[in-house]
């Protein structure tokens, strides 16, 4: 089955997670996605306790089904020109390295461009390539602290709160990814490629919108609001249960509150001043909160998710990762066999988190073993006339 992105093909030159979800975004969008890796192989590889992976660790696994890899020393004169070669005949170029790292081993967008003026480059980086913080070394936790998310998470006069997975590389990914189809759309109107410089501080920031935007009308920083919704309602907010799980509240539209009001038999909140508006609501909040919570302690979690959410009142119960992944549909699952690792065998990832048809995204193609496509692609290479199998080197 064709998808969007067949005939794409991307030269990764990528690690960890930011630019590898980046193009396995696109992979699963059905471009072609060669991952250059240094002889010892992406440090993911082996980003787990437990040895008995053999490099395929559950965080690489997450980023790289489906992809080939090639293992090249760059500083090699004979491997750097397999490199280039990929490059040339590449659509797509991702790298995360340091800015200037690309320039010292001759793979620059100015220079890579001389021989493939159509390619389209994207570089991502902690704070981008012109920044005045641009040589600052970054990972996720610590651009989550730089651009102020660990002060929206958690209540007023708390501690900073770290979000607790590597939100920063993924968001940073899918904004390279979002990115580079927008260059390939303007390639087939113009034919000429690009360069993408993706800071993770400013894609960050542009994920933030809904923070950075009201301070910048109003000059007043958002109250950090702990597990109460951007509303600032106390109906949108966190509820203990009667089996002593919790649900969080979503509602912030009038006949959302009216019908719950309706449901739980307490009409007289309608009329009482201070629950008949958002503001007085807002006032009130300790009032509205104490009052929900004595309803929710009449029945369990799922019962309330259930009636709830038939009734088309916005609520969810708290779940665990194991719970959600339980709760999802097959349909939301890639489901892709990991030949030789007895311990994985045949495991479930997320998909791209749409669907679409025609050309909906997925692959069950695995992730790679470290150089495992070495010959494939020297062979194509070769019938490519990029050189001679002798100038091609050996592992």
């Amino acid at each position: 089955m064709n998808q969007p992105l067949t005939g794409i093909r991307v030269a990764d030159f990528s690690h960890v997670m930011a630019g590898p979800f980046a193009s396995h975004l696109l992979r699963l969008m059905g471009a072609e996605v060669i991952k250059v890796e240094p002889k010892h192989g992406d440090q993911f590889r082996n980003y787990s306790p437990d040895a008995g992976f053999e490099g395929m660790s559950p965080p690489f696994i997450a980023a790289n089904v489906g992809k080939k890899s090639i293992a090249l020393d760059l500083k090699d004169p004979a491997e750097a020109a397999i490199a280039r070669a990929i490059v040339e005949r590449s659509d797509v170029l991702i790298e995360n390295f340091r800015p200037g790292v690309m320039a010292r081993l001759g793979l620059s967008y100015d220079a890579v461009r001389k021989s493939n003026p159509s390619l389209i480059y994207c570089s991502v980086s902690g704070y981008g390539q012109n920044s005045p913080q641009r040589d600052w070394p970054a990972i996720d936790n610590i651009v989550q602290a730089t651009a102020g998310m660990m002060m929206l998470s958690g209540g007023e006069g708390e501690p900073p709160v770290r979000v607790g997975f590597p939100i920063v590389d993924t968001l940073a990914g899918q904004t390279a990814a979002l990115a580079i189809l927008g260059a390939i759309v303007q390639r087939q109107a113009t034919g000429q490629g690009a360069h993408i410089d993706v800071s993770m501080f400013d894609a960050t920031l542009a994920f933030m919108t809904s923070a950075i935007t009201p301070y910048l009308v109003t000059g007043q920083a958002m109250k950090r609001m702990g597990n109460t919704g951007y509303s600032g309602l106390p109906t949108a907010s966190l509820f203990t249960c009667g089996d002593g799980r919790q649900i969080s509240l979503g509602i912030v539209q009038a006949n959302q509150f009216a019908a719950f009001a309706r449901l739980v038999g307490r009409e007289d909140w309608l009329s009482d001043e201070r629950f008949a508006t958002p503001a007085a609501r807002r006032a009130n909040f300790n009032t509205v909160h104490d009052e929900l919570a004595r309803t929710f302690a009449t029945r369990s979690a799922a019962e309330w998710e259930a009636e709830l959410s038939a009734n088309g009142i916005p609520c969810g119960m708290i779940r665990t990762v194991n719970e959600a992944v339980e709760l999802a549909s097959d349909a939301g699952l890639l489901h892709v066999a990991i030949p030789g690792i007895p311990q994985i065998g045949s495991l479930a990832i997320p998909n791209a988190g749409f669907q679409m048809e025609p050309g909906s995204p997925g692959t069950a193609e695995p992730p790679p073993r470290l150089d495992e496509h070495r010959d494939e692609i020297i062979a194509w290479l070769e019938d490519e006339g990029a050189f001679s199998g002798t100038a091609a080197g050996g592992n």
